[in-house]
């Protein structure tokens, strides 16, 4: 039975997407829940699973085409009883658009036949990202993958092999190229017409043109109307953070063995300082709503992860309720579904107050950009041992710059000065936390 392929249904906050790369090739066949493809949307990447078990017959989209709110993007044939996957193939594939007769016939068949090429676009994700480090185009690369596929391995053989150092000569047609195609040259522009990624080389000298994903085009369009926008400041404090450092030495095994394995990390005091510091001062946890400002009673904290498409704020709901442990788990997995791309719009929607953190990449002091429609982020930086004035004496101190920008329209001076000592004096003296003082 054919099934229509649809994008998914985007929110209203989402008018399109973008076909990020099909996950399966036309003919391979795939278990029920299978990742079909992954559209990105200027949010979150949202993947289309598959209903039976059974394969794709035909891609109507391909990756860089954009795509409306449920619209058609493929078919899908489910396989008849019986049929042993290992011996269907969908026969000869036509590069551009697939016609699914020939695979139906094999999925209820399961009748043999040898491919005549490789898709375009039969290539899984480490091997795009890895055609457009090394500016390859996927469609001129023969895959040795099974059924034709292009791997990783295919695509870093074909990018040395695309401008060795000096090397003037063709590249050989064996290393790179489709069936009846020319060899590529060195000097020269490769494009990829579906992911608009282009590559040339002049001398010794490469560059690499490739467009913005819709998430960083998202981020550089939010970023520029923050700064446009709002009347945005940053204030700056310091904090000692050898009392919370004791108290991880102390507590580390203890905690980790309650908490299955976590670790105690600084995010969840930071996270905890900024709800009692956000609690005291209300116009830090607001947000602007037109000509109105908006007072949260809940307190929503975004914490700031980097992935492979960007920078992301996924939300750490009622982060008033949560003890230290909680916030430590729901970090670890929030992260990890950035890495992998699974984080979804319920994740990263809302939010009334931001924490980033630029010390684990070695940021020293950095302005921390809003958030909108938030009026205040929290900026944390590297730890480092500095020599302070400590009652008269100079000593080391592991310390650390900490950074609020905010909403000047929203927030007064006084109030984000006072806030981040705040959050100073909770950090210096982490009972605080607990005594809520």
């Amino acid at each position: 039975m054919t099934t229509e392929v649809r994008a998914p249904t985007f929110p209203e906050s989402i008018s399109e997407g973008t076909i990020a790369g099909w996950r399966v090739a036309v003919g391979d066949m795939v278990a029920r829940d299978t990742v079909l493809v992954e559209v990105e949307t200027d949010k979150v990447v949202i993947e289309v699973v598959a209903p039976a078990r059974g394969c794709i017959t035909e891609q109507l989209k391909l990756e860089g085409d954009t795509v409306l709110s449920e619209e058609l993007i493929g078919r899908f044939e489910a396989a008849a009883t019986g049929v042993d996957p290992a011996r269907v193939d969908p026969g000869p594939v036509n590069p551009a658009r697939v016609n699914p007769a020939g695979v139906r016939a094999a999925l209820v068949s399961g009748a043999v036949a040898a491919p005549a090429t490789a898709m375009p676009n039969g290539a899984g994700p480490a091997a795009r990202k890895a055609a457009a480090e090394h500016g390859v185009t996927l469609n001129a690369v023969a895959g040795s993958g099974r059924g034709g596929r292009v791997t990783k391995a295919d695509i870093e053989r074909a990018g040395a092999v695309l401008a060795p150092p000096g090397a003037p000569e063709a590249v050989p047609e064996t290393a790179i190229g489709s069936a009846g195609a020319p060899p590529v040259r060195p000097v020269s522009v490769v494009a990829a017409p579906a992911a608009g990624i282009a590559s040339s080389t002049v001398g010794n000298r490469i560059e690499r043109r490739v467009p913005m994903t819709r998430l960083r085009a998202s981020i550089a369009k939010r970023l520029v109307e923050a700064q446009r926008n709002a009347a945005m400041l940053t204030t700056f404090n310091e904090v000692n953070m050898a009392p919370v450092n004791a108290l991880r030495e102390r507590y580390k095994e203890a905690f980790a063995a309650r908490h299955d394995g976590a670790r105690l990390g600084y995010m969840s005091f930071f996270v905890r300082a900024s709800v009692e510091a956000l609690k005291r001062f209300p116009a830090v946890n607001a947000s602007i709503d037109g000509e109105a400002i908006v007072y949260h009673g809940y307190h929503d904290i975004g914490v700031a992860v980097s992935s492979e498409r960007g920078l992301v704020v996924p939300v750490l709901r009622d982060a008033d309720g949560l003890g230290m442990a909680q916030i430590e788990a729901q970090i670890r997995d929030l992260g990890v579904r950035a890495r992998d791309n699974k984080l979804t719009l319920q994740d990263m929607s809302g939010g009334t107050f931001t924490i980033s953190n630029g010390g684990v990449f070695g940021s020293l002091l950095s302005t921390p950009i809003l958030n909108p429609p938030q009026t205040a982020i929290l900026g944390l930086h590297k730890v480092q041992d500095r020599p302070v004035a400590d009652n008269g004496q100079v000593v080391i101190r592991p310390m650390m710059y900490l950074a609020l920008s905010y909403d000047h329209r929203v927030i007064d001076g006084s109030e984000a000065v006072r806030f981040l000592v705040t959050i100073k004096e909770i950090i210096e003296d982490p009972m605080r936390i607990l005594l809520e003082v």
